[in-house]
């Protein structure tokens, strides 16, 4: 099955969710949240990302997550990642609860695409204040793609991890996520990286990129939104409309894409030194925003 297949299928059969010019919608991806030990990449950056996430959430944004939200193929469990970052999953539960909430799944929590197993480890959790099991995420559903259309032009923005266009971390993940738990895991604690990654391994995310940006110059220059690699991708109006959201993993700060006013915007939020020496988390502007309009073609 080639790349170009496995983008057609996610684009078939993705979720579509209707937006307009008064849509809020914020993407992450690559979030990786781990159990908070010394392989746990999220956790350096969790209060950054748990702050924006709150803004956004008053803002009355949407949340919509492309792909390796939850490490999972370094841990085993669920419950492990539950209690590390409690108070970012019952921020989750928010959006959720509002239906503000789209999920989709990638390589690193592939397990997802299995709604029984969503069922079974995201319904509910175990509370240890009160003794029983209590809802987390209800009814949650995750998907291989979501699809915005806009409600009175028409357009469409694909929203996708990314990892169809890498063979071997979509169809051999199992096989990766084994190596990454036996071996790569315990060398990444000394610091030596996983080899396999695209994020890690520049030759190889070239290769996706242009396999990704083929499909899309098929398909109308159709907007994709994508992630997997980590890099971070924001083309101007007639360039290939191909976009990268980045990751939460960046070193000391996380970067994500936002859709707002029927505009498109590449931001970042970090830590930064006020003038009195206090630290403050702050949203840094990094390309448009540029109309998705302007993307639009006849």
């Amino acid at each position: 099955m080639s790349s170009k297949t496995r983008l057609d299928r996610a684009y078939k059969n993705a979720k579509v969710v209707p937006f307009d010019n008064s849509s809020k919608i914020v993407l992450f991806s690559d979030c990786h949240r781990g159990d908070n030990s010394f392989a746990d990449d999220f956790a350096n950056n969790r209060n950054i990302y748990f702050h924006a996430l709150k803004q956004y959430h008053t803002e009355g944004f949407s949340y919509c997550e492309l792909g390796d939200g939850d490490e999972l193929w370094e841990n085993i469990s669920f419950d492990s990642i539950l209690n590390a970052h409690k108070n970012v999953y019952m921020l989750l539960k928010l959006f959720h609860e509002q239906e503000r909430l789209h999920m989709i799944w990638g390589n690193h929590d592939m397990v997802y695409r299995d709604p029984k197993y969503v069922e079974k480890n995201l319904s509910t959790y175990f509370d240890a204040k009160i003794g029983e099991d209590v809802e987390l995420f209800c009814n949650l559903k995750y998907h291989e793609a979501v699809v915005l259309k806009h409600s009175d032009s028409g357009q469409e923005l694909f929203l996708t991890h990314g990892h169809q266009a890498d063979w071997w971390n979509y169809l051999f993940w199992k096989w990766s996520r084994f190596m990454v738990r036996v071996l790569w895991k315990p060398l990444n604690v000394m610091g030596i990286a996983d080899p396999t990654s695209p994020a890690k391994n520049y030759k190889e995310l070239i290769k996706i990129e242009r396999r990704t940006k083929k499909w899309i110059t098929e398909n109308d220059n159709l907007i994709t939104v994508v992630g997997h690699t980590h890099r971070p991708r924001f083309p101007e109006p007639g360039d290939i409309a191909f976009f990268n959201d980045g990751s939460c993993v960046h070193p000391r700060s996380i970067t994500g894409i936002e859709i707002e006013n029927g505009e498109i915007s590449l931001i970042k939020w970090q830590i930064a030194t006020s003038d009195d020496g206090t630290l403050k988390i702050v949203r840094i502007l990094l390309e448009g925003p540029n109309k998705l309009s302007d993307y639009k073609t006849e």
